[in-house]
């Protein structure tokens, strides 16, 4: 009998499992932290992944990737193979993480976590076999965010160095990138650091519309917003053929001294 994982957080059952994994791996009916966890953990993972399958409710996927930081990076895993994502119609009972090797059922007890482990081979081929079918039957999620690093090299290339930078030093100073108080929404922080960076609003609004965060409509009425509310200042800048272009700078003196690790705080102090 494989040793329980006792008296562990979510994130450390996750990383020991994948540790392990020698094949696919099917994550089934886990938890929104455990789905953030998983993210989390597989994108600082140091050595290569398995290939994971998870089998989540459609509500709490839609959920938890409405934060951008959690969608963009798990974009990125199903960009190199090492993640799917499926929906259940029926959820088990527990959380499991399948492997060749053995089963984990994931259980929660107060603020302890607890996995439960057997490496009994017919129980796990068994139970392999289920979910090896359940997922085959599986309707696709389709996750819209686009994958974290084409959005940073994109922004690099087609902006400025300067404003990748910037974008993810914000990213980096945020728990979360959901637009709903708790945090910044990824239009919201693409249109700061392009008026820190004194870009035009056409060239990042066709940047977030191209790499698919978001429709120029959508930059247009967020960069209203902003402006409305002091965050942002515009000034016309004449070209040859049609209307000026607007270019966009930073229109709070607090967000002007303010460094990149306190610029997200500073906004959403200011938003708020």
């Amino acid at each position: 009998m494989a040793s329980n994982l006792l008296n562990h957080q979510i994130d450390d059952i996750l990383e020991t499992v994948l540790e392990e994994a020698s094949g696919d791996v099917y994550m089934v009916n886990p938890s929104w932290d455990a789905i953030e966890k998983f993210v989390a953990v597989t994108t600082d993972f140091d050595g290569s992944v398995p290939s994971v399958h998870m089998l989540a409710d459609e509500r709490t996927l839609k959920d938890v990737m409405d934060d951008f930081i959690v969608a963009s990076n798990a974009a990125d895993l199903i960009s190199e193979d090492a993640l799917a994502l499926r929906t259940l119609e029926e959820a088990p009972e527990n959380s499991l993480l399948v492997t060749d090797e053995r089963v984990v059922a994931v259980v929660h007890a107060g603020d302890r976590v607890g996995g439960l482990t057997t490496d009994d081979a017919s129980f796990v081929a068994d139970t392999h076999d289920t979910y090896a079918d359940r997922w085959a039957d599986a309707s696709t999620f389709n996750l819209r965010t686009p994958p974290i690093t084409a959005v940073r090299e994109t922004l690099a290339d087609e902006i400025s160095p300067g404003a990748e930078d910037d974008f993810t030093a914000i990213l980096n100073s945020l728990e979360t990138a959901r637009g709903d108080g708790d945090g910044l929404d990824e239009v919201t922080i693409s249109l700061l650091v392009a008026a820190k960076n004194e870009a035009l609003l056409y060239d990042i609004s066709k940047w977030g519309e191209d790499v698919g965060i978001a429709s120029k409509a959508t930059f247009s009425r967020t960069k209203t917003k902003l402006e409305d509310m002091g965050l942002i200042d515009t000034e016309k800048v004449p070209i040859d053929v049609g209307r000026p272009r607007l270019r966009l700078k930073i229109g709070d003196d607090r967000l002007r001294e303010a460094d990149n690790g306190q610029l997200a705080t500073v906004a959403q102090s200011i938003l708020n």
